[in-house]
């Protein structure tokens, strides 16, 4: 009777303890201790004296514009043939007679040819150039513009696997999409590892706005939780409605269930973008920016071999123009948008691949949102999501999707601008005005959906990356977002080799990237692809603290301390060095550049001296994000970029006369009014450039007519909404 009783009580115990386990489990797994990237300390820290003196760091040097296409010019020393103009075939034999005669000294390994000479400089050119660096080929890359002067400045700055495609791999049973997903999510982790200063976690807001919804978003959030695996960081997690209001106040309160939120993450996209490739440099990549390809050299046998290029630099210093030739034994176009135009050079009659879109954003006051959420609107009023995110202090709200043309500066279309206003109406609180003069500026990124040439389905568009080569050598990476450029890299430098038959080797002499002697802090590249360990400039002494140091050795300003370390990570001890004396008690060290933001005078200087910034578009566009941020505080600045940029490059007055002829045309596609595009240097600095009409002072006060709208090259008919359709092929 009693052996009965004690089983009849076994049972629930055993129940009960195997329910407490599990439940252990999950709550063990959702509130693990994790290692979120950036947290920990620097893996070099700032070496100190006895009595607790800041001694600065001493970082590799990187080699200088000049160098580099010394370097490019000695590639053409050793081969010869392909078909080349009379001026360019004069330019080979004279760096051939100069290597002949003996009156340059040369390494014969400096004359050969490179393995790969990369076209175009955005992530992924970028990317290709610091994965093929590290695996011990020799490369060459160059960039008609700009580092990141394209689609990878423009982006929605988001580091994300995608919550919309897994949206649509469930639903659609799209294998593709999932693998995608899967993907972007394990090159998130990778991202915010090696570049722990230019990146970081985000919770980003997705508002339910009844009770039925909160099942599906949750099962949604935590499917995305799962698939990132260990790549996760923090959990996804439901908000009551006084909660997320609570978290994000501007909200709409009517029709507001609650929230949930989730994480992917953020960063600076054109300053990772010139990391990445400062990077290859320092591991002995060629990249020059300002060097246009125009044209393609072919051995007698019809296969590529390398490439003619001119510097578009001598050009804005009054020179005339020079072309010369690089030798390479494979050529990879990396042009994203522009990819076609590289293929016709190669074969006229090549069939085009990109079909682009137009994204535009538009950044707006940081009292638009939370300093540190982000939020996703899932049901705009054409089916498609729009993201609204913290950015350096402002706020970012987009993006559209609509097929447009190819150009190099496009331009946000007020259409597309009135879109996005109105659809961020619908979910900020009634009482807040969102008003078309509060857009500080808006700009147009041309992504390039792919379509695979040798698929059967021609008309399809994908979203992942597509590698292929051409009858003649030519190897295009095309597609593709931010978040997987590295993938997307790996995968054109394991084609190169395989294609090129190329010889990877050890570096057995990394550079030191960190400038720390105390560590070895590369990863092991013994031949094979280590980008996804190898740390960018500036990762090593970066840590969350690292602002304090600055302050107390060079006396900067909180502010402006942050913004350093979170742009330059542990090269911020450099750019504080190279900064002017306030001549005040404090701050000591640093002069902004605008009084609304904290760029800082050293900022440029290390921009010339350090990241190859030749124009005053590179300095206010990409290695600061001012333009980006506010193009009429850029507008401001303007004047004192280029006095910096004349007395650091030696400028004379038709040069400064050119920059700032260019940068007024590349303001009017940041979303500068016609009203400020006329304005000369003169009006500027007498503070002309503010709000010099009563109609303007209303439209920032209390009026909520139309702005000065901007120059437009929006395709779209009156009233056509420049969003597509959730089921257009462009998401597919």
């Amino acid at each position: 009777m009693a052996s009965r009783y004690s089983r009849r009580l076994v049972k629930p115990l055993l129940y009960a303890a195997a329910a407490g386990t599990a439940g252990g489990v999950i709550l063990y797994i959702s509130y693990r201790p994790r290692n979120i990237p950036g947290s920990a300390g620097a893996v070099v820290p700032t070496p100190t004296a006895e009595d607790g003196t800041f001694i600065p760091p001493r970082f590799p040097r990187i080699k200088t514009r000049e160098e580099q296409i010394a370097d490019l010019k000695r590639s053409a020393g050793s081969t010869g043939g392909g078909s080349l103009t009379r001026k360019v075939k004069e330019s080979y034999d004279n760096l051939r007679g100069q290597s002949q005669s003996g009156a340059v000294e040369e390494d014969p390994k400096n004359l050969e040819p490179y393995d790969v000479l990369i076209v175009g400089g955005g992530a992924t050119g970028s990317g290709i150039a610091l994965d093929a660096a590290t695996r011990g080929l020799k490369v060459a890359l160059v960039e008609r513009d700009d580092f990141a002067a394209g689609t990878s400045s423009k982006s929605t700055k988001l580091v994300h696997g995608g919550v919309r495609y897994l949206e649509k791999a469930v639903w659609e049973l799209d294998w593709n999409q999932y693998e995608l997903v899967k993907e972007a999510l394990r090159e998130r982790k990778y991202f915010l590892h090696t570049a722990p200063h230019l990146s970081m976690w985000l919770p980003i807001m997705l508002p339910v706005q009844h009770w039925w919804q909160t099942p599906y978003f949750w099962g949604g959030t935590k499917f995305y939780d799962f698939l990132a695996g260990s790549e996760g960081i923090e959990s996804s997690y439901f908000l009551p409605k006084s909660k997320a209001l609570d978290a994000f106040p501007m909200l709409r309160k009517d029709n507001l269930f609650g929230a949930l939120v989730y994480y992917d993450g953020a960063h600076n996209d054109s300053r990772m973008n010139i990391s990445i490739a400062t990077t290859a440099a320092l591991y002995g990549a060629t990249v020059v920016n300002h060097m246009e390809v125009t044209g393609l050299t072919k051995d007698a046998s019809g296969k590529l071999n390398g490439a003619v290029v001119k510097d578009v630099i001598k050009s804005k210093n009054g020179q005339p123009d020079e072309q010369f030739v690089i030798r390479a034994k494979g050529v990879i176009n990396a042009t994203g948008p522009f990819c076609d135009s590289i293929r016709k050079l190669d074969e006229p009659g090549e069939q085009e691949i990109v079909a682009p879109s137009s994204g535009v954003h538009v950044v707006l006051p940081g009292y638009y949102s939370p300093a540190n959420m982000g939020l996703i609107d899932p049901s705009t009023s054409d089916g498609r999501v729009i993201f609204f995110l913290p950015w350096q202090g402002n706020t970012i709200a987009g993006t559209t999707d609509a097929p447009t043309e190819i150009s190099e500066q496009p331009i946000a279309g007020e259409d597309e601008i009135g879109w996005i206003l109105n659809e961020i109406k619908s979910y900020l609180a009634p009482d807040i005005n969102v008003r078309r003069g509060d857009v500080l500026a808006a700009w147009s990124g041309i992504r390039p959906l792919v379509k695979d040439p040798k698929a059967k389905n021609t008309e399809s568009l994908v979203r992942n990356h597509l590698v292929t080569v051409s009858d003649s050598g030519l190897l295009t990476c095309a597609g593709g977002k931010w978040t997987t450029y590295r993938q997307m890299a790996e995968d054109a430098v394991d084609e190169a080799i395989k294609h090129f038959d190329l010889q990877t080797s050890p570096l057995l002499s990394a550079p030191r990237v960190s400038g720390s002697e105390m560590i070895d802090d590369a990863a092991p590249l013994d031949g094979t692809c280590q980008t996804h360990q190898v740390r960018l400039i500036g990762a090593h002494g970066y840590s969350k603290t690292l602002f304090i140091n600055l302050i107390q050795h060079f006396g900067l300003e909180t502010e402006v301390a942050k913004h350093l370390c979170q742009s330059y990570g542990d090269r911020a001890w450099t750019v504080a060095a190279l900064s002017s004396p306030t001549e005040e008690r404090f701050p000591v060290r640093g002069r902004r550049i605008s009084a609304l933001y904290p760029f800082i005078d050293g900022e440029v200087r290390y921009a010339i001296r350090h990241e190859y910034a030749q124009t005053a578009v590179d300095v206010l566009a990409r290695r600061t994000r001012l333009s980006f941020l506010n193009a009429q505080a850029a507008l401001e600045a303007l004047p004192k970029v280029i006095d910096l940029m004349a007395e650091e490059l030696k400028w004379d007055k038709k040069r400064k006369e050119v920059e700032w002829k260019d940068t007024m045309t590349f303001l009017a596609s940041m979303g500068l009014p016609k009203s400020k595009l006329s304005m000369t240097r003169k009006d500027v600095e007498s503070g002309k450039a503010g709000f010099p009409t009563e109609y303007e002072r209303k439209l920032y006060s209390r009026h909520d007519g139309p702005a000065d709208t901007l120059e437009s090259d929006s395709k779209l008919k009156p009233g056509q909404n420049p969003g597509i359709s959730y089921d257009s092929p462009a998401n597919k």
